[in-house]
Formats: C-alpha cells, sequence, structure tokens
C-alpha cells in the first residue's frame, strides 16, 4: 500500500515545544502526531456509533412506548457490577 502525507501544519512555537516535551523516549514528534490523529479519528467514530445508538433506542422507546427511569437504569447497571465482580471473587 502507498504512503499518503498529511499537509503541513504551522503551530505556534510554544504549541511545538509543548509537544515535544511530552514525547516520550525515542518518540519522533511525526510519531506523536499520528498517533494523535489516530486516536481523535477513533473518539470521533465511537462518538457517532454512540449517539447512532441513543437515537437509534429513542426512536425504539417512540414505538413501543416503553421508557425507563435513570434510578431503573442505575439499578440495573449496579446490579450487573455486582454479579461480574462476584464472579471474579471481589
Amino acid at each position: 500500500m502507498k504512503t499518503a502525507t498529511i499537509p503541513s501544519l504551522r503551530v505556534d512555537p510554544e504549541l511545538r515545544a509543548a509537544a515535544e516535551s511530552v514525547l516520550k523516549k525515542g518518540e519522533t514528534l511525526s510519531a506523536f502526531v499520528e498517533n494523535s490523529l489516530r486516536a481523535q479519528i477513533n473518539f470521533r467514530q465511537t462518538q457517532a456509533e454512540f449517539i447512532a445508538r441513543g437515537l437509534a433506542s429513542r426512536e425504539e422507546a417512540k414505538t413501543t412506548g416503553e421508557y425507563y427511569s435513570a434510578d431503573e437504569v442505575h439499578a440495573e447497571l449496579r446490579a450487573m457490577l455486582e454479579a461480574k465482580r462476584a464472579e471474579r471473587g471481589e
């Protein structure tokens, strides 16, 4: 697969210095920028999927007329957490 380039990015010297100051040993600024770009893409994809699931859930609730209170949801999540902890012996 051929590689492509990302457009050059002009930033304030302070931002570049801040980025360089957090580089891990042996990490390049280019690698840092690439990892940051990948993380942001992943975040936005995950966010879009989350919103889509929420909208679909809303539509299902409208269709079925079945709604749950926050207290009911929290209680169910607490029960799920406690069951997992019990499985692990915590």
